[in-house]
């Protein structure tokens, strides 16, 4: 069985790429290649799942934005 998971994506200070499962809290990872980071984010929604035991309802992808805040 697949299942499809919005996943956010962003870089920190430092370099590495953070990936992010809204629909599952907790469930994030970083790496410093993109393609590293696909395979460490398949690999946290699988143990993610696991210790869940299923699957909460699932969000349609909308978008993302960048909003600027003065501080």
């Amino acid at each position: 069985m697949s299942k499809e998971f919005n996943v956010i994506i962003e870089r920190d200070s430092d370099g590495y790429f953070v990936a992010s499962v809204p629909s599952l809290p907790g469930c994030h990872t970083q790496a410093k290649s993109l393609d590293e980071l696909m395979e460490r984010i398949r690999e946290a929604i699988k143990l993610c799942l696991e210790v869940e035991g299923s699957l909460s309802e699932s969000l349609d992808f909308v978008g993302v934005h960048q909003i600027s805040v003065e501080l």
